[in-house]
């Protein structure tokens, strides 16, 4: 992929768990928009992968170990991320957080998928409330994306069509899909959406 616009200039992006699947399609777009991007995951043999690929792709990457379920690990990833990256962005440079409710709460069955988005809609505007008008939230809510977490419904041929039949698309997303929404609600073109207005 080549860089395919400036929207994320000047703008220090944290993805959380982005070494795989959804989050690190988010990091690639992001950085492809000239974003510099901080990718982390449980594993450091994750992170180091996805920071090769993201680094040969031409895209400016910090890579760090973070289980986000603790609390410590959190606490580091914000504080090395300054250490690590501020010193290099400009005066003026802004912030961008980006976090998955799975990294939280991975969704074992479809009954719990559906509770964990419905209380990702219910943060989403709770934290909107609080945080505007200085702080944009919001949301994307997937759905099922082919990556390891939907791997059984891949396999499952009877399972996949069933479950496209119930898109309104007639197909699951894609990663990229969903990179796409991502880059354009974290940007300044979506400067007006606001989901809890």
């Amino acid at each position: 992929m080549e860089k395919n616009g400036k929207r994320f200039e000047g703008k220090l992006v944290i993805v959380t768990a982005s070494t795989q699947g959804i989050g690190f399609s988010i990091a690639e777009r992001l950085g492809l928009e000239c974003a510099s991007v901080v990718i982390s995951s449980r594993k450091q043999k994750n992170v180091d992968e996805a920071v090769k690929k993201l680094s040969d792709g031409g895209i400016e990457v910090l890579g760090l170990v973070c289980h986000v379920l603790n609390a410590q690990q959190r606490k580091n990833l914000i504080e090395k991320t300054i250490q690590d990256a501020a010193p290099y962005l400009k005066k003026g440079s802004s912030v961008v957080l980006i976090s998955s409710i799975a990294g939280y709460a991975p969704p074992a069955l479809m009954g719990m998928y559906g509770v964990t988005k419905t209380a990702l809609f219910g943060l989403t505007k709770a934290l909107a409330s609080e945080m505007s008008p200085d702080t944009r939230v919001n949301c994307v809510a997937p759905g099922f994306v082919p990556t390891h977490f939907t791997e059984y419904i891949r396999k499952n041929e009877h399972l996949r069509r069933e479950t496209e039949g119930k898109t309104l698309l007639n197909r699951l997303g894609t990663t990229r899909d969903m990179a796409a929404a991502v880059a354009y609600l974290a940007s300044d073109d979506a400067a007006y959406d606001l989901l809890a207005s």
